[in-house]
């Protein structure tokens, strides 16, 4: 972490010249929202928020705002610091937040007479990630009226990954200590956690874009959507009125055909977060996984995965799911689907590498050794020295050396994988090839 020397802080347009306010001096509680002038749409200022203890330890009440201060938790150095730095939340230690891109900050109290000058520093989302969350929430009439509500559907989160993740968050002080976070940027975290609680905008503000230009683009887009579907709407069918249809004697028309095949599968209704309920995300991931498979199954007449595994079908799941594990619904999705297997979300991670690597395929070569015929597993050591690699000891169906693998698939590919040297812990990395020394060379360059 970058430290500036000394402890006053630096001149700040946002703050007011003259003698700095003791913490909690002159604060007054805003109504409902929280409000503060706003100077343009990047960029947003809160008045100094009431002093408040967490009786359970949790600043938070949304799942978005829990998030935010996780991924701060989870990369801390010191718990200590952390433990300091929500009591000066708690307390009021810190004063009025400004919110611009990529960018929190405030001047937080300390034990001497002048403030620090603390800031969050955050990537923003490029224009892809904003494209993939305006379509997403466009898509559906039910996320526009959450957002307006200011509530974040969890379906949005899988999307784009709006939530950093641990290490994602920089924090930066002007005060000597050269903790990771201090406790007056910990306290800075707790506290806009407060803000994200109350208006989840000012998490998109945080990620690059202000509410009226996301409201403005989803007016946009709902508009041209909705012209989209009342020029492809499908012409009404043909009607028998009831008493004609009972008459005596009358003949039946017959069957209209069937409606067409939608374009793609329908989307699930969004489910509101429930203590006493499943988790929304998985209720999410489960409906669409089941609209996906419906309307695979209604086009082709196959359903893709009904020959899977319970194991195989969890894998698949969790590799089609946005991100490497480490946002916090992703953990949870993890170790979800690895306690109903009786595995460790360890497990289901390398497995997730190794479909991502090879698809169904891929998982066997993970999971099942097995002897080869003589050919071209026999053909690979020799091909494998003349260019000039190590020497690699076999075993089954794996050459190896101290930390790198190849492994022959019954598909007839080889397969990259990798260990810490000596570890025999090996995960699954690179593209399959017909060829070792290719598939060897994918490895090395990734």
């Amino acid at each position: 972490m970058n430290r500036r020397s000394g402890s006053s802080p630096r001149h700040d347009p946002d703050r007011r010249s003259g003698s700095s306010p003791r913490p909690g001096a002159g604060r007054r509680s805003a109504p409902g929202r929280f409000a503060g002038p706003r100077h343009d749409d990047l960029r947003r200022t809160f008045p100094a928020l009431e002093p408040r203890e967490a009786p359970d330890g949790r600043f938070a009440a949304t799942w978005w705002g829990n998030a935010w201060v996780e991924a701060l938790e989870d990369t801390a150095l010191d718990p200590a610091r952390l433990a300091r730095g929500k009591a000066y939340a708690g307390r009021g230690h810190v004063d009025a937040i400004t919110v611009t891109p990529g960018r929190v900050v405030a001047y937080v109290h300390g034990t001497r007479p002048r403030p620090y000058r603390t800031e969050i520093r955050l990537r923003t989302l490029g224009d892809d990630g904003w494209e993939r969350f305006l379509d997403e929430v466009a898509a559906r009439p039910d996320h526009i009226a959450a957002l307006l509500d200011k509530d974040v559907p969890h379906a949005l989160e899988a999307v784009t990954g709006l939530l950093p993740a641990p290490g994602d968050l920089v924090p930066d002080c002007s005060c000597p200590d050269d903790g990771f976070p201090c406790k007056h940027a910990a306290a800075l975290c707790y506290q806009s956690a407060r803000l994200l609680d109350e208006d989840p905008f000012v998490l998109f503000l945080m990620r690059g874009r202000g509410e009226q230009e996301i409201l403005a683009d989803l007016t946009h887009r709902n508009a041209a959507r909705s012209a989209a579907e009342k020029t492809s709407s499908v012409p009404p069918m043909a009607t028998v009125p009831a008493r004609a249809a009972l008459a005596p004697g009358h003949a039946l028309p017959s069957l209209p055909p069937p409606l067409p095949a939608p374009a793609q599968p329908g989307r699930p209704p969004s489910y509101p977060p429930d203590p006493h309920a499943p988790d929304p995300l998985a209720l999410d991931l489960l409906a669409s996984e089941a609209a996906a498979r419906a309307h695979a199954f209604l086009v082709t007449g196959d359903d893709p995965v009904a020959a899977l595994t319970p194991w195989q079908d969890a894998v698949r799941l969790a590799a089609a799911h946005p991100g490497s594990g480490l946002t916090a619904s992703t953990r949870a999705l993890y170790r979800d689907l690895a306690y109903a297997l009786d595995r460790t979300p360890t497990d289901l991670a390398r497995a997730v590498a190794a479909w991502r690597q090879g698809g169904i395929a891929g998982l066997a070569v993970l999971e099942e050794p097995w002897d080869p015929p003589a050919g071209p597993f026999d053909r690979a050591r020799p091909a494998l020295l003349a260019a000039d690699f190590p020497a690699f000891r076999p075993w089954r169906n794996h050459l190896s050396t101290r930390s790198l693998q190849l492994r022959f698939g019954r598909d007839g590919l080889w397969y990259g994988y990798e260990s810490d040297a000596d570890r025999e812990d090996w995960w699954p990395r690179g593209t399959p090839d017909a060829d070792p020394v290719g598939a060897l060379t994918d490895l090395l360059g990734h």
